[in-house]
């Protein structure tokens, strides 16, 4: 069961790839609204698919809307940034500063959730931040992009962290749904950033961007639901193996040295943050 799990939680990574690749690609042909937008009009057809309101008609409400509209709109900006820091970032980058998620909920999980964390987990996150400044090197390789993508991560993160709050009072379908409807509070924006993709495989890749994510997000629950998170959390950093790949084969990009460096810095530190949960959780 344990082995499907990881299986599961390794295809959604490869999804969630996918996506930043497809969002990249598109940068250069659509506006970035459009972009954002499509993402989240697919995903939403496609959980609607998989909710099926007609069988769980309880799926729109919510115990706590406003958090749920909350959690929305960060994941919009998070979204939003994201592809707008891929217009120039190399996916290699992009996911190297994203692995400062875990190190951010890990310091957020105090003031929100209560679960304060000792001295040896805020050294880490220290050293964890540290491997970001290496891949992003202020004053020698800083980019203003590298801004929006860990403007992105913290978006992400402080999502993360209402879900967590949330958890407990609405469903999975609920909060599944009201994630992939986020995007939709983008609509009246839309006709202001229209233009009509120049072909077939530019409708098909906006089309994917939501079915990426959508099945990206399945396929993780589905993993939660056959293994701990605490077995699960350390595949997340085979994602720069998939970014690192699709980077060099569809855009030619080689990662620098620092990059590698960096983004090594900062899965050390949050493999050593997961470690020291499941050593203070007896696991």
């Amino acid at each position: 069961m344990r082995r499907r799990g990881i299986a599961l939680q390794l295809m959604a990574i490869l999804c969630f790839s996918l996506l930043d690749a497809t969002g990249k690609w598109l940068n250069q042909t659509v506006p970035l609204m459009m972009i954002v937008w499509f993402r989240y009009a697919s995903a939403t057809l496609l959980v609607l698919v998989m909710v099926n309101p007609v069988r769980h008609p309880d799926v729109f409400r919510s115990r706590r809307p406003m958090v749920q509209l909350a959690r929305a709109a960060l994941l919009v900006a998070s979204t939003f940034l994201n592809f707008l820091g891929l217009q120039t970032l190399q996916l290699a980058d992009a996911v190297s500063i994203g692995f400062s998620l875990p190190l951010l909920v890990a310091l957020m999980a105090g003031p929100f959730l209560g679960e304060w964390i000792g001295p040896r987990r805020l050294i880490a996150i220290a050293v964890g931040f540290l491997g970001v400044l290496v891949v992003t090197r202020p004053g020698a390789n800083f980019q203003a992009a590298m801004l929006y993508n860990f403007g992105a991560t913290l978006c992400y993160a402080t999502y993360s962290i209402l879900t967590r709050m949330i958890s407990a009072q609405d469903s999975w379908r609920t909060t599944t749904l009201y994630s992939a409807m986020s995007g939709l509070l983008l609509t009246p924006l839309l006709p202001g950033a229209w233009v009509w993709p120049a072909n077939g495989l530019v409708w098909a890749l906006l089309c994917m961007t939501g079915v990426f994510g959508g099945i990206g997000h399945w396929l993780m629950i589905l993993a939660h639901q056959r293994a701990p998170a605490a077995i699960l959390a350390p595949f997340v950093y085979t994602q720069i193996i998939w970014m690192t790949a699709l980077g060099l084969v569809i855009f030619g990009d080689i990662p620098g040295p620092w990059t590698l460096v960096g983004g090594a810095i900062v899965i050390a530190s949050g493999l050593y943050l997961w470690a020291r949960e499941r050593a203070i959780r007896g696991e």
